[in-house]
């Protein structure tokens, strides 16, 4: 039956030991080469003691003979790859509608279940690649992906990113997190420079939550990732990076890791709870019991607020709850108090002592009935609560 199927296909086309045996792929293992070529080398014995001449390979009808150029196509490859630094590899192809749909024609025509010819080129040239580069295919996760045009005989890359986890703390006021006009640098210019520099590509950052410009974040650090697009190396010095960064006077970063787009997806998409160190002026003056007030009704309540009206040009008007978990604070003087908030991510503070016009209650100045407003503010403590426990927190963490 395959012998003369075979002879029902060669006598009407021109093919390759490779597109041969792509078309009877179910049979038997090897490679679709070696299978195409001992299917002809059976039919034309056959063809022998039937006094027939035999069907030698020609020009191939479906492939135009790109599977005699694949050293060819592994030497663009490398090529291209030269300049790169990486561990594993995928191929990919980008085959001609015409092509596709010649070898479906002819394989549907005779009944076969055959292999698609990207395939095959694919994992022919992986094979290649694998010998002469010395490293691996994967299939799921590659550092490098070559995307092989071979009748154009062009090859694309495209690069796994790098990822890389760390926290930062922004020592100055007066700074943007990501570049803003008007401002000469951000937190997230001065760390992707060294990033971009390091690992050769272009550094993307990405803040786990934000402060605002004239806050500085103190404490443990914000979370945050750095995304490394087309990055030649894919290997660096954390350590250096991180002292290159400090010596900025105003980014410290710190607990710098690889890590995966899984993870930072994961991280944040996830809740954060805040701690928050806010000096407050009270113009009609403030004292001891003003501060047991704010202290004795802030703690555990539950803030509702509308989006602050410094932000509505660029937020939806949304009202929103958060819970403040606990207050500490002391008073500086006659007209200053310093306060300690700990609660859920997502709260204004400058609001939440202002009461912004009522549309957050309670409020500090509603709490005292005096007009107070936010001086400083500094985010001392950035805390990853996971999915799974939002809204739950143990008696230790509302006391902290």
């Amino acid at each position: 039956m395959i012998i003369e199927k075979a002879a029902e296909v060669l006598e009407k086309h021109k093919l390759c030991n490779h597109c041969l045996g792509r078309g009877f792929a179910k049979l038997g293992k090897g490679s679709n080469e070696e299978r195409g070529r001992a299917i002809r080398f059976v039919l034309n014995m056959e063809r022998a003691l039937e006094e027939k001449k035999p069907l030698k390979e020609e020009e191939c009808e479906i492939c135009g003979g790109i599977f005699d150029r694949l050293e060819d196509y592994a030497l663009l490859c490398i090529d291209k790859a030269k300049m790169l630094e990486f561990e594993t590899f995928l191929v990919g192809s980008s085959f001609p509608e015409e092509i596709l749909n010649r070898e479906k024609e002819i394989f549907e025509k005779f009944g076969l279940y055959w292999e698609p010819i990207n395939r095959e080129f694919n994992r022919e040239v992986g094979k290649i690649l694998e010998r002469k580069l010395n490293k691996k295919v994967n299939r799921k996760n590659p550092d490098v992906k070559f995307i092989i045009d071979p009748y154009k005989e062009k090859v694309r890359i495209e690069i796994k990113p790098v990822y890389v986890y760390g926290r930062y703390r922004k020592l100055v006021r007066g700074m943007p997190q990501t570049p803003l006009k008007g401002y000469g640098e951000s937190v997230a210019s001065i760390i992707c420079k060294p990033f971009g520099n390091a690992f050769k590509g272009k550094a993307v950052f990405h803040g786990a939550g934000r402060e605002d410009i004239d806050v500085r974040m103190l404490g443990n650090g914000r979370p945050f990732f750095v995304e490394i697009k087309r990055a030649k190396k894919r290997h660096a010095n954390l350590e250096k990076i991180a002292e290159e960064i400090g010596k900025s006077g105003k980014i410290e970063v710190f607990d710098l890791r690889f890590a995966t787009r899984e993870e930072m997806e994961r991280l944040l998409s996830e809740r954060h709870d805040k701690e928050y160190e806010a000096l407050v002026y009270v113009e009609e003056g403030v004292n001891g019991a003003d501060l047991r007030k704010i202290v004795q009704r802030l703690g555990g309540a539950e803030i509702v607020q509308k989006t602050p009206q410094r932000v509505l040009k660029r937020r939806s008007d949304l009202t929103r709850v958060r819970k403040v978990y606990k207050v500490s604070g002391k008073v500086i003087d006659g007209k200053h108090l310093k306060l300690r908030i700990f609660c859920e991510g997502g709260l204004y503070i400058k609001e939440l002592i202002s009461g912004d016009m009522g549309r957050t209650t309670p409020s500090v100045s509603e709490i005292i009935g005096k007009s107070a407003v936010c001086e400083a503010l500094d985010v001392v403590n950035v805390e990853v609560i996971e999915d799974g426990s939002k809204g739950t927190h143990t008696k230790e963490e509302n006391q902290r």
